[in-house]
């Protein structure tokens, strides 16, 4: 499909990508025009509505230089909450610390997908029994992390992510209460697309999380990528599931880092 490079575009989207590195600005303006091609109304609807995340967050999840990527972690929508949601997949803005005297934070404990991913780190990473992983087996766990230099918050988690290569997008890249996340998704499909094909030859991994992120596993241009699936982290079942844990396992997130990550 031929893409006219003077195809109007709202300001607010170019606005955004501001937030992106300048290795994936010209390829996000791309992608936002084959949207356009596909369906010439969308952008103009989405630019005179209300929708998450606010602030310009769009593209945060493309601070990430293209030449690091070496994972592209697929969720389903952004946290349908302001203060949660970041423009960048799982990683709740509402979300400080991740520990408690008694084992998760109260605000990972409200958010279902986030904690059962902390879990299944701890299950990874040796902490927990993947039998159980609640209640009297948790709190030894977290304190015996914790007094084995894990880090203490939700910023040094992404940070982790960030050093392993991991670009967190979202199938669907923007949420609305009155628009069901597969039709948000499949209007973003042109823009993902861009995304995949700009990563072909660079042995980035895709990691699908959910049915709507799976999807995508059908795309011409995923197929140039490694493919990882799991069901979406709201199931207690992702917290043991075995692909998961072979891929996170060694990576060891949970534990802290030199430089921004501290001891």
């Amino acid at each position: 499909m031929h893409i006219s490079p003077s195809a109007d575009l709202p300001t607010v989207f170019i606005d955004a990508l501001a937030l992106a590195d300048a290795s994936w600005r010209p390829i996000l303006q791309d992608g936002l025009r084959r949207v356009a091609a596909a369906d010439p109304a969308y952008l103009p609807a989405l630019a005179r509505d209300q929708y998450l995340p606010t602030e310009n967050r769009l593209f945060a999840a493309f601070r990430l230089p293209l030449p690091r990527v070496r994972y592209v972690l697929v969720g389903e929508g952004p946290y349908p909450r302001a203060q949660s949601a970041t423009g960048v997949c799982f990683m709740d803005g509402a979300v400080a610390q991740l520990w408690s005297e008694t084992g998760l934070s109260r605000s990972v404990n409200r958010a279902t997908s986030l904690r059962n991913f902390v879990k299944m780190l701890l299950v990874a990473d040796g902490r927990l029994q993947g039998d159980a992983t609640s209640g009297a087996a948790l709190a030894p766990a977290v304190a015996a992390a914790r007094a084995d230099g894990a880090i203490a918050t939700m910023d040094q988690l992404q940070d982790n992510l960030l050093d392993e290569g991991f670009l967190l997008l979202n199938a669907a890249l923007v949420f609305r209460p009155h628009v069901a996340p597969p039709v948000e998704a499949r209007a973003w499909q042109p823009f993902l697309r861009t995304v995949l094909a700009a990563l072909a030859g660079s042995g980035a991994q895709l990691v699908l999380w959910g049915k709507i992120a799976e999807q995508l596993k059908t795309l011409p241009e995923a197929q140039a990528l490694g493919q990882l699936c799991a069901e979406h982290p709201y199931n207690l079942s992702f917290i043991v599931h075995p692909g998961m844990q072979a891929l996170f396992g060694p990576m060891q997130l949970l534990r802290a880092r030199g430089g921004k990550n501290g001891g």
